[in-house]
């Protein structure tokens, strides 16, 4: 069933909708790692690291129903569902248990470093299809850059 229909040709919405697709997953799944993160960090940095995850969260989230609202203005439905998450979800996540500040730092450095990677390869996946959402991906990068900047500057230099 077609509720929306795209302006976009069908390969073009093909390419777009995958390519905001694996981004939802990937910005729902950091929104869950930064709040399991968030929940069990301890340690010296504790108030200024959970309050730095809480910033990540939002930002996933926010960005997440930007993505979502895309995927659907070019008729490709969303797929959020918690069953869709776990089968397909790949970033690095913490362990169970409670977080040292230094460990919740890096896990949200390689998070955010790996979803920034595969976005980049949606930013070029996406010139020729429809350069709409590639500017959203672009943007969802910048900001991504620079939380991932912000936690990076936490562990320097890194701990051995």
């Amino acid at each position: 069933m077609t509720v929306v229909r795209s302006t976009l040709p069908d390969e073009a919405r093909r390419i777009s909708g995958e390519a905001l697709q694996e981004t939802l997953i990937d910005l729902l799944g950091l929104s869950l790692i930064g709040k399991q993160a968030h929940w069990n960090v301890v340690g010296p940095r504790f108030r200024s690291v959970h309050l730095q995850l809480d910033e990540v969260v939002s930002a996933a989230r926010t960005h997440a129903d930007t993505v979502a609202e895309r995927a659907s203005a070019i008729g490709v439905p969303p797929d959020g569902r918690p069953e869709t998450i776990a089968k397909v979800f790949s970033l690095p996540a913490p362990a169970e248990g409670w977080l040292r500040d230094s460990e919740a730092v890096e896990v949200m450095t390689d998070a955010l470093g790996a979803a920034i990677a595969r976005l980049r390869e949606r930013i070029d996946a996406t010139e020729k299809a429809d350069l709409v959402t590639q500017d959203l991906l672009i943007s969802v990068t910048a900001d991504l850059e620079k939380q991932r900047w912000m936690f990076e500057a936490e562990n320097h230099p890194r701990e051995s």
